[in-house]
């Protein structure tokens, strides 16, 4: 009976083992997938270097508002991404100063391509590749000819009220688009847009959610009457993830 004992106790040691080692087995198949998985989706993987031309992820955010604290290495960014530049002195003082003022230098914005803060200028450039030229061609099989803008800086408070914080339109830190022209020869505006005929009205609600994936902030005339005719969009700290 004891040799019987003896014999059982080993083969129930040696399954246990086996099966912790089965256990560490699976743990690293499974590590090693998603290293290799991670490797072909840059853009949700939170290590991998930032390129405006991956596709966007869930570590695309994180690492945009990253860019927020770290000038050189949003320009190292654009750079990486083959995203044509310039950038120009500081300019301003106080809560209006302007240390970061960087232009896209082949961007179809109209009246011209002004400067922004550099962030604002990388989800610029992302949300045209991967949200406006992608739904401008599903709605209108069309291209993207230009974006028309309202301004980018104004020294102003949030509501032109003394009390109210500064807004991010006084650094530089914001930009308001109010139309899309495309090759087709169609205008899409905000304001006649976004209550209006299909397929318009769906153009501007996926290039709105598709902002919300690169900005802090996307104001839309959902939010209130004062955007009915923009969106807003800005990389500020005041608010996070906010899309209306």
């Amino acid at each position: 009976m004891g040799r019987k004992r003896r014999v059982r106790r080993r083969t129930v040691r040696k399954r246990r083992t086996d099966q912790r080692l089965l256990r560490v087995a699976a743990v690293f198949v499974v590590l090693f997938g998603a290293i290799a998985w991670l490797q072909t989706h840059p853009g949700d993987n939170p290590w991998a270097p930032l390129d405006l031309n991956d596709p966007v992820g869930f570590a695309t955010a994180s690492k945009l508002v990253a860019l927020r604290e770290d000038i050189p290495e949003c320009r190292a960014v654009l750079v990486r991404s083959n995203v044509p530049f310039e950038t120009f002195p500081a300019t301003g003082e106080g809560p209006c100063a302007r240390p970061d003022r960087t232009q896209l230098s082949d961007f179809p914005l109209t009246p011209s391509s002004p400067a922004v803060t550099c962030p604002v200028a990388a989800a610029l450039e992302m949300w045209r590749q991967q949200s406006v030229e992608p739904a401008a061609r599903r709605h209108f099989g069309a291209d993207l000819v230009r974006i028309e803008h309202m301004g980018v800086y104004n020294c102003r408070r949030i509501r032109g009220t003394n009390s109210a914080a500064w807004s991010q339109h006084a650094t530089g830190n914001a930009l308001d688009i109010s139309a899309f022209v495309l090759s087709n020869g169609d205008r899409i505006t905000v304001l006649e847009g976004w209550n209006g005929d299909e397929p318009a009205a769906k153009f501007l609600r996926d290039v709105r959610d598709g902002a919300c994936g690169v900005y802090a902030t996307v104001l839309s005339p959902d939010f209130n009457a004062a955007h009915a005719d923009h969106f807003h969009f800005d990389q500020g700290q005041r608010w996070a993830g906010v899309c209306r």
